[in-house]
């Protein structure tokens, strides 16, 4: 018999929400608004903060031009992730935007929270743009469901120190611990520190198997295969 995990750590893009609505949807939303925001924001502690961090990290160059290079790149740099979840938050307030997830996503979060398994999220988008992706659904706000969310502030999504950090931060050992991903090289991270592991390989994507991994095609698959 099956051993469930004690809490489930999942990631956002590819694995609870189509790439193209955070590709499609949520960058262009962001590259079309930075450099106003930065214009009418620049003073607030906390965008003054990113702007300087971006100057640290590229030295010489104008931070606009480097935020835009980031984004066109899909880089995970802490700053433009801060700065972009800023921007949809004004967004999300206004009702320009509404978030989603695939719809096996919060049947199987509710189930699994309710029968005692702790729920996380660790994505590269900052804390505060997961908590408004699970705040702004067409259900409701279902932020509630998690015990807590981390980002790359924490370490990178690749290097496997990230998920004993994690680990210590939720109080479990890693191999009570599940995460799901679409990424083989998170998966593959996660695994290195003992982690249990599971990818999501959803057709709408076109995720790519990875090697060494369960695999499922939604979180019902993933259900059966880990006894949640």
């Amino acid at each position: 018999m099956t051993v469930p995990p004690a809490a489930v750590v999942t990631d956002i893009e590819g694995t609870t929400t189509r790439i193209a609505f955070v590709h499609d949807v949520l960058f262009p939303y962001a590259k079309a608004r930075l450099a106003e925001f930065l214009s009418a924001r620049g003073d607030d502690s906390d965008v003054a903060a990113c702007v300087a961090e971006v100057t640290r990290l590229v030295p010489g160059e104008p931070p606009l031009r480097t935020l835009l290079g980031w984004m066109e790149a899909d880089a995970k740099v802490t700053p433009l992730k801060t700065l972009q979840g800023l921007i949809w938050a004004e967004g999300y307030a206004r009702g320009d935007l509404r978030s989603e997830v695939f719809p096996d996503v919060l049947p199987a979060l509710r189930a699994w929270r309710g029968s005692g398994v702790r729920l996380y999220v660790y994505s590269s988008g900052s804390e505060a743009a997961q908590k408004q992706l699970f705040t702004y659904l067409p259900e409701g706000d279902v932020t509630v469901l998690f015990s807590g969310f981390f980002d790359t502030t924490i370490g990178a999504k690749r290097e496997s120190g990230s998920y004993r950090t994690i680990a210590t931060a939720i109080g479990l050992p890693a191999g009570d611990l599940l995460f799901l991903s679409d990424v083989g090289a998170e998966l593959d991270a996660a695994a290195a520190s003992g982690w249990r592991t599971c990818q999501l390989v959803r057709p709408e994507d076109g995720t790519k198997p990875a090697a060494g991994h369960a695999q499922a095609r939604d979180f019902n698959g993933v259900a059966s295969r880990f006894g949640l």
